[in-house]
């Protein structure tokens, strides 16, 4: 339940549309719910804006389906991330009829949403800039995320430092968005290159892509870590998610 559903849950209650028992009933399961295998966080979009987000990998499609309804019964968006497809296939079938109509699968991405985005809660646009073909996986998580939270997404595919010419004619594009997702594997100079060119805030994603001596992700995040280009903020190896959200968070207007 988020703050404009209780807003309106009180305006039943004043208006005496529904009871203080009623109203009760439907606050019981805040600020969480305890299913035995999880404790779903229903308060969390009451604290910081985003309700919680299911982490896929590792868990059961039985666990999967019980939360993301635990979520869906509080009248939230339900977005679970490094689903594999056949798992959200299984998800979505014990879905409502209606929450089955309002759900979006991405194989690339390995994502599973449910609900419906919400508009007008962002200053503007984010860029999600992918060095590779390769780390798309990684920047479709990172874009689909953000869409799936109302921001409005421009995506620059397959721009790296091997052939830096492709990225020049995307600057001014770039530089009108609020902030930058850039994510690279091999050496990961991508974001280096991208944060002497902008003005705007800059958020590294270093991927696991690479030959050997990249060791799994480990030399891009050093590299970004490392960069002498200043604004530039690193999150974990593949972590496409967690950029998403931190730009949410720079992207969202104040007063929503």
């Amino acid at each position: 339940m988020n703050t404009l559903a209780i807003k309106e849950l009180l305006a039943l209650v004043a208006r005496g549309d529904t009871s203080v028992d009623e109203a009760a009933a439907k606050l019981a399961d805040l600020p969480f719910e305890s299913l035995g295998y999880a404790t779903v966080d229903h308060h969390r979009e009451l604290r910081t804006g985003f309700p919680e987000v299911v982490y896929g990998a590792g868990k059961t499609k039985d666990q999967i389906s019980g939360i993301v309804q635990s979520i869906r019964r509080q009248g939230q968006n339900a977005l679970v991330t490094r689903v594999s497809p056949d798992v959200a296939q299984k998800v979505r079938a014990e879905l409502s009829e209606a929450d089955q109509s309002n759900t979006v699968l991405d194989s690339v991405a390995q994502l599973l949403f449910v609900g419906e985005v919400q508009k007008g809660k962002c200053r503007g646009r984010i860029a999600v800039v992918s060095a590779g073909t390769s780390d798309l996986p990684v920047a479709e998580e990172a874009a689909k995320t953000l869409e799936f939270f109302g921001n409005e997404v421009f995506r620059v595919c397959d721009v790296g430092v091997a052939g830096l010419h492709r990225l020049l004619p995307f600057r001014n594009k770039l530089e009108e968005c609020e902030v930058v997702i850039v994510v690279a594997g091999m050496e990961g100079a991508l974001p280096s290159v991208i944060g002497g060119l902008l003005s705007r805030p800059i958020i590294a994603v270093p991927t696991s892509v690479g030959h050997g001596t990249n060791f799994g992700g480990v030399t891009a995040l050093l590299s970004m870590l490392n960069s002498c280009s200043s604004g530039i903020t690193v999150v974990n190896i593949d972590n496409g998610f967690g950029a998403a959200y931190a730009a949410s968070l720079i992207n969202r207007k104040r007063d929503v």
